[in-house]
């Protein structure tokens, strides 16, 4: 195979296992499923609560552009040039129940649980940087502390001070006889 079928073929493979990929086809087969249910709630309450108003059925709601608008019993338009507005109204309806659904009980709970979530990630952070600035203010207070002893001319036989240190000198003693380096 060549190298470009190679990186295609790879970023094909590339793209099948992220992890939007899965989520994508879920969605789309829970969304299947989903229109069923709002279909028949359209169908079932909302078609007959409109129907109260008129016909039972949006679907047959309609307006003639031309006159006369005729219809065979299989639905078809034998003359004229009929509007369904009804149809319309009937799928705006289940666009916006679904909408209703899907922004109510999915993207507003999962939205509140993200922000709960964040706010308790930004107070662990908060608290670990308070941690971590305590931690280094006692580490800086040692550090100045043992600053101080080594600057008043306490110092610990056979240790050298930070000016000998840096210098390569040690102080003479019991374990070190001579000063300077070999």
């Amino acid at each position: 195979m060549s190298k470009e079928k190679e990186s295609v073929l790879e970023g094909f493979k590339a793209f099948l296992m992220r992890g939007n990929v899965i989520d994508l086809a879920v969605a789309v087969v829970i969304g299947a499923a989903f229109t069923n249910v709002v279909n028949s709630v359209v169908k079932g309450l909302i078609n007959p609560v409109v129907g109260a108003f008129g016909t039972q059925d949006l679907n047959k709601y309609s307006s003639c552009l031309k006159s006369p608008c005729e219809t065979n019993d299989a639905g078809e338009v034998v003359s004229g040039i009929p509007i369904m507005w009804g149809t319309v109204l009937s799928a705006v309806l289940t666009f916006v129940i679904t909408a209703a659904v899907v922004y109510f009980l999915m993207v507003l709970p999962m939205s509140r649980y993200l922000a709960r979530r964040a706010r308790q990630q930004a107070a662990k952070e908060e608290v670990q940087e308070v941690t971590d600035v305590s931690e280094l203010e006692v580490l800086k207070e040692i550090r100045d502390a043992l600053i101080s002893q080594r600057g008043s001319g306490t110092a610990v036989p056979g240790q050298a001070t930070t000016g000998q240190a840096a210098s390569g000198q040690t102080t003479p003693g019991p374990n070190n006889p001579g000063q300077g380096n070999p």
